[in-house]
């Protein structure tokens, strides 16, 4: 087709324009386009606005599901009849660097949608010979990108043995850049210091986030604060000078403080007291003290705090929450004077008679549990890691010895992260089990707390949640009964 072709016989065609951040020569999606649209019409091709898909960026070409504009090119194509008849990208890496995805994606666009796939900067021919070097293209482009990935790694690991900082700052911190110690940021640090002295005064994370927002605070990225981002940085050792980066950690020189450095290990040590399972809110978003630890005994479920409407008729109770959406039959529900009274009788009869039954539940150490989900993470990469090498064996890119070599190696890894795995294993097994006479210290000093009328709702919650794992409400005989445990 020559360039003297008219508008009214274009055919309209799409561009895909994703930058690598790995290619320093790489074009601006300017240049890539301003090409695409030259090639374009010397095809007798008009590529519209609105379709042209230009990625953010820094989105990485390793999965199709994180690239916003890739998706949505998808979508558009898929739409019957296809608006666009041919795709043209820069280069084929730029359509994906993951030869499966590529694969599966071009066979949509092909197969399903009828488009042509062109590369401006790679031409090849039309036809099945075509195809193989297009694979092949792909193949090296996939090849380059983990290799290249590895080379970042080995550096990254490097700096991380010679102690360089490297990650990215945690609230209260900035970079200076070069690998050199993190400095201070005075107004984020005000904010992780208000976190961790909150906490120490027994304030339970939901609590914190909530304050947190209410006074405008926002986290590093500049979202509202969560339960989840609370105990992020609770638990984080930066703020005690220990730098961790992908399994290695060293005692860093960044300056520390002790308005958190004081008391961070007593913080630790309230986080891995308290059990706190996953479905279970904090005492500071439940309206009475015993929400949430009280469940029905037909279907398990919480019972929900109710507020009469008249006091003199009816007071305040709990409720079933199933059993008001009409799961089951039958009310199972208690009013709130009866279960305080149920609650303090149960816990003053444990310390008439001096002994309790009680479930043991060993402490969550948040150092043990981060490490373990660290080499679990590092088992799985690995297997990715030794699916490569064998790939590259088998396709003749390594050689024998090559591929011993990094088994080798591999093998090496793995059996120092499982010999890690089964330390800390050791280490969790060496909690020690209170008797009898300090968990009995432990009832009486929340007994004390539940009696007095002037603790308010959230401390009377956080206190019993440290020996009261549930209460379960009996539907018929309307007792409670208590389920006690310890740490």
């Amino acid at each position: 087709m020559n360039n003297n072709t008219t508008p009214s016989t274009l055919e309209i065609g799409a561009a895909y324009i994703r930058v690598s951040t790995d290619d320093q020569t790489e074009l601006s999606p300017d240049a890539q386009l301003r090409v695409i649209r030259d090639a374009a019409k010397i095809d007798g091709y008009l590529i519209p606005p609105e379709f042209i898909f230009i990625e953010k960026k820094g989105v990485s070409g390793r999965r199709a599901d994180n690239r916003e504009e890739f998706q949505r090119m998808i979508s558009t194509a898929k739409n019957q009849p296809c608006p666009f008849k041919r795709l043209y990208v820069w280069k084929f890496s730029r359509f994906a660097r993951n030869q499966e995805e590529s694969t599966f994606y071009k066979g949509i666009l092909r197969k399903k949608c009828g488009v042509e796939i062109k590369s401006v900067s790679e031409p090849i021919m039309e036809g099945m010979f075509g195809r193989l070097i297009e694979s092949i293209i792909e193949w090296f482009d996939e090849y380059y990108s983990i290799n290249l990935s590895g080379e970042v790694l080995r550096g990254m690991t490097e700096k991380a043995l010679r102690e360089g900082y490297q990650s990215t700052p945690c609230l209260g911190y900035r970079a200076v850049g070069g690998g050199q110690p993190f400095v201070i940021d005075e107004k984020e640090y005000e904010i992780a210091a208000f976190i961790h002295q909150s906490y120490h005064e027994g304030k339970d994370m939901t609590a914190i986030a909530r304050t947190a927002n209410e006074k405008g605070y926002r986290t590093k990225r500049g979202n509202q604060f969560e339960r989840r981002s609370i105990a992020n940085i609770l638990t984080n050792q930066f703020y005690i000078g220990i730098v961790t980066w992908n399994d290695i950690s060293f005692q860093g020189t960044h300056e520390t403080r002790p308005c958190i450095t004081d008391i961070f290990e007593s913080n630790q040590a309230r986080i891995r007291q308290e059990y706190h399972p996953i479905a279970r809110r904090d005492p500071s978003s439940c309206q009475h003290w015993l929400s949430g630890l009280l469940t029905c005994s037909v279907c398990g479920a919480s019972l929900s705090y109710n507020r009469s409407n008249d006091l003199k008729k009816r007071p305040d109770f709990f409720q079933c929450w199933k059993y008001a959406k009409g799961v089951h039959p039958g009310s199972c529900a208690i009013s709130v004077g009866k279960a305080e009274v149920a609650a303090l009788d149960s816990l003053h009869n444990v310390l008439k008679e001096g002994n309790i039954d009680y479930e043991y539940i060993p402490k969550t150490n948040p150092k043990i549990a981060g490490r373990e989900s660290v080499l679990q993470e590092s088992l799985k990469r690995l297997e990715t890691k030794e699916k490569r090498i064998r790939d590259a064996y088998e396709n003749e890119i390594d050689t024998l010895e090559e591929y011993k070599v990094n088994k080798l190696r591999l093998q090496n890894e793995r059996n120092r992260i499982l010999e890690e795995l089964e330390d800390l294993k050791h280490e969790t097994a060496k909690d020690v089990v209170p008797d009898m006479q300090e968990v009995l210290k432990r009832v009486q000093d929340i007994y004390n707390l539940l009696s007095d009328s002037s603790v308010d709702n959230e401390t009377k919650g956080n206190a019993i949640r440290k020996i009261v794992k549930k209460i379960t409400v009996d539907k018929e005989t309307k007792k409670l009964h208590f389920f006690y445990y310890v740490q």
